[in-house]
């Protein structure tokens, strides 16, 4: 038997450490959070995507009285990007949340989030740049990859 660990790489940035473009998008998915459909959490996340061509497409939370019908922010604004922009690359993803007017601290997307922002990622062949944004600070991380580290790839249909 032998232990092994993982280990990731993150920047944590004050919001006035942020260049013009990811203080965008911190902007967007703040935005973004604000339209989240939350009646039964009340936890309203938004999502904001940046694209290769500098499009920003958006998404918020959309809840369901049946749960599991609901969808995370994160997948409706990469969905939303993938159907209107096929062929663009999504090259970053900020990530917010709020409650009671409140911006939570920095939450990482769920784990089916995860799968599918690896596929994204998969898929335009480009890092993906991960925000998870806070109240005053962000944790930037360079690639979806080190959020799943032990992720199901499409390689993974070929073995």
């Amino acid at each position: 038997m032998k232990e092994q660990q993982i280990q990731i790489k993150y920047v944590t940035a004050a919001l006035s450490e942020l260049s013009v473009s990811d203080r965008n998008l911190y902007e967007s998915a703040l935005k973004a959070s604000e339209h989240a459909y939350a009646s039964y959490s009340h936890f309203q996340v938004g999502a904001a995507v940046l694209l290769g061509n500098g499009t920003i497409v958006t998404g918020a939370n959309q809840e369901n009285a049946a749960y599991p019908s609901g969808l995370c922010a994160e997948r409706i604004a990469l969905f939303a990007a993938g159907a209107n922009y096929p062929n663009e690359p999504v090259v970053a993803l900020a990530v917010i949340a709020q409650s009671e007017g409140e911006v939570r601290d920095e939450i990482s997307p769920c784990g089916a989030c995860c799968q599918v922002l690896l596929e994204s990622e998969s898929r335009s062949k480009c890092p993906m740049r991960i925000l998870l944004c806070g109240k005053t600070t962000v944790r930037i991380i360079e690639s979806v990859s080190s959020l799943l580290p032990f992720s199901f790839t499409p390689t993974d249909l070929l073995k």
